[in-house]
């Protein structure tokens, strides 16, 4: 890192930087503080950007901090909520039940007896990241203007790591976040959304330094003992009921509402203790447009069916080329890629992975992604990570293929086909009337003569230099030979002392543009 740095800045080769290993990289970025582990958590919702194994190890990131004292923590809330605590709450526990590194949540308990969880921004938090970020722009800058910062783009990289923790800092952003979620899991067809909780948010105790939501009692999935209501249920049908459910209300997410929770870890996902499943900490969310999410599910089809094609075409509909794109070459690689899995059962598929393979090709190819593709597949790779560690041997194709009809359907026409319809129709009206217009307009600039077409060809400008070098040289070739022969001639003539001063300036001349000449030829060279 620092060794790229100094060749940055005195000039030197700065190709690319020499990354440190992943475990070292993490441990570099705990030391340096709680900016730089948000910025390791945003590399790591990032495949597009890092490889896997960083993903991985960056994924682990967790910041040890110290709680914040309880008598701070009581002057904050008084100061942010206007009123004294013991007026708002029956109790409150000073105590923090989790700190990290933005905030702390602490337990608490309504007058009216419902129980809170309240989570309160860490004081001075906000001057320690405008200083980092200060310094964060600022190394960006001085990386944008080598091959490595202009082919990833770093000055914006900078900007969303920027906004995303400026969102953080911001409470009533996670806050309409929670409530947007919680509305669209709040009715499917597709499971019963009943069994799927979104904690509620007390607006009334909410601001952008403190957030107030629903108490939920329960444990990490990973750590949630299952047991059977009855003698009919099992262990094993409790696991395979919940999975099916995540997979579903996250395939609703992604493909239908286009607004899905974007860090699904196992510590995120809670089994309460009625047996109802619990998504918390909002905080990191992903959008896709309608567009993008049409076209993401082509792309889900296109990997079923090792369809490379298909897969290249629809690539190159979400990424954008930073360079000539070789489509034989993005092809091939896709090919080689589907065909590592065609044939195999669908238990040893791992949709998230071949996603990771897919975007990885792009980059080779010179393709840059949007960040919410990479978001999707950090979020889509946590998802099955964590339910194939609940219950292993599930698979998300297989879980979500009775919903593909239903999917189309909704895409093509929505929850309300009128509305499709009318919307559809003047999506139609509005292009017959614009099209003749237009048709018109072309045909007026045809008939007088005013039509001008631009055309770009690569290298033509190359080619023009290269030919009018080639004409200056010959043309001093042949002065430099006229030159010669001129000398030769006196010099073989009448041996007069004005015959042999002439013969020595040609020659002389002669021997001069020679020189420049094969130095112009010669210097080209050395420079490729």
């Amino acid at each position: 890192g620092w060794d790229y740095m100094r060749r940055v800045l005195v000039g030197g080769k700065t190709d690319e930087p020499e990354i440190p290993p992943p475990a070292v990289l993490r441990n570099i970025l705990t030391d340096l503080g709680p900016v730089y582990v948000k910025l390791g958590q945003l590399l790591s919702t990032r495949p597009d950007l890092m490889p896997p194994a960083y993903i991985e190890e960056l994924s682990q990131l967790q910041s040890t901090v110290p709680a914040v004292a309880p008598q701070e923590i009581e002057a904050y809330i008084r100061q942010h909520l206007g009123r004294p605590p013991e007026e708002l709450f029956e109790r409150l526990d000073y105590r923090a039940i989790a700190a990290g590194s933005i905030a702390q949540t602490h337990k608490a308990i309504l007058k009216d007896g419902r129980q809170v969880a309240l989570k309160v921004q860490r004081p001075g938090i906000e001057r320690q990241v405008e200083r980092d970020m200060t310094l964060i722009r600022d190394v960006a800058k001085l990386v944008s203007v080598t091959q490595f910062g202009q082919r990833y783009n770093v000055v914006e990289l900078a900007e969303e790591f920027a906004d995303a923790i400026n969102t953080e800092l911001d409470f009533t952003t996670e806050a309409a976040y929670t409530d947007q979620l919680r509305r669209n899991l709040s009715k499917s067809t597709w499971y019963d959304a009943d069994q799927l909780v979104v904690p509620q948010i007390y607006w009334d105790l909410t601001n952008t330094k403190i957030m107030t939501m629903e108490w939920l009692e329960g444990t990490p999935l990973l750590k949630a003992d299952l047991l059977a209501e009855d003698a009919h249920s099992s262990a094993i049908g409790l696991r395979a009921a919940a999975t099916t459910l995540l997979f579903r209300a996250f395939f609703k997410q992604y493909f239908v509402d286009g607004f899905f929770h974007a860090d699904p870890h196992p510590g995120n996902i809670f089994y309460l203790a009625d047996g109802r499943l619990a998504l918390l900490d909002c905080g990191m969310m992903g959008h896709m447009a309608p567009r993008t999410r049409n076209t993401m599910t082509e792309m889900v089809l296109a990997i079923v069916n090792c369809d490379a094609q298909r897969c290249t075409q629809l690539t190159l509909q979400l990424a954008e080329p930073l360079k000539p794109v070789n489509l034989s070459r993005l092809e091939s690689d896709y090919t080689r890629l589907l065909g590592r899995y065609y044939g195999l059962s669908l238990e040893r598929i791992n949709t998230a992975e071949i996603f990771g393979e897919i975007l990885a090709a792009g980059i080779r190819n010179n393709l840059r992604w949007p960040a919410n593709v990479g978001l999707f597949t950090k979020s889509l790779a946590n998802l099955e990570g964590a339910a194939r560690q609940f219950n292993p041997g599930v698979n998300l194709i297989d879980e979500v293929r009775p919903l593909m009809a239903d999917l189309f359907r909704q895409q093509l026409v929505g929850d309300d086909p009128l509305q499709a319809l009318l919307r559809t129709g003047l999506e139609f009206r509005n292009l017959s009337l614009s099209s003749p217009r237009q048709f018109g307009f072309l045909l007026d600039r045809l008939s007088s003569e005013q039509l001008k077409f631009s055309l770009s060809i690569q290298g033509l400008d190359e080619l023009r230099r290269s030919m009018d070098d080639a004409s200056t040289r010959q043309a001093f070739s042949i002065v430099v030979a006229a030159l010669i022969v001129g000398a030769a001639i006196v010099s073989t003539g009448q041996q007069s002392p004005q015959g042999q001063i002439l013969s020595i300036v040609l020659f002389a001349s002669a021997s001069f543009f020679g020189l420049w000449l094969l130095f112009s030829i010669v210097r080209p060279r050395r420079r490729r």
